[in-house]
């Protein structure tokens, strides 16, 4: 292990994690990408125009897709400003673990109405953010700040 200087202060530095580092960045702006889209049109569109797009929003109760929508946007936000403000970056790892919930509720459900689709997406999106809680709770953590 290295020691570097940050600040007046001196922090162990973690030989190997630049690339990790990078991967999860790279990660999480995706995640945050795709499900704050998702999350967006599933709080603001109508329900009709949705279910024209999507299907299961009009075999569900309205509140259910838009509590979904609210949940992804809350992700997607909590995937980065906790760690790009380094204010709270424990939540980051939490953010993608409720992710990792939303997905392994989605396919069982989708699995359910004979949709295999949404399965092509909910799988990977899965994987990804729990990549994402695995590498910013145990092997890139990112640190508060101060």
């Amino acid at each position: 292990m290295t020691i570097s200087i940050e600040g007046s202060h001196l922090t162990p530095a973690r030989v190997g994690t630049k690339p990790l580092n990078i991967a999860l960045w790279g990660a999480q702006a995706l995640l945050a990408l795709g499900f704050g889209m998702a999350g967006f049109m599933k709080t603001t569109a109508p329900i009709d125009v949705l279910a024209a797009n999507m299907v299961w929003p009009g075999a569900v109760p309205e509140a259910l897709v838009r509590f979904i929508g609210t949940v992804e946007l809350a992700g997607a936000i909590g995937l980065i400003l906790p760690a790009v403000t380094r204010i709270k970056p424990f939540l980051t790892p939490l953010a993608a673990t409720g992710l990792v919930l939303v997905m392994a509720l989605a396919v069982p459900f989708h699995l359910f109405r004979g949709e295999a689709f949404p399965l092509a997406m909910n799988v990977p999106l899965g994987a990804l953010a729990a990549f994402v809680a695995w590498g910013r709770l145990k092997k890139a953590p990112i640190g508060p700040r101060g």
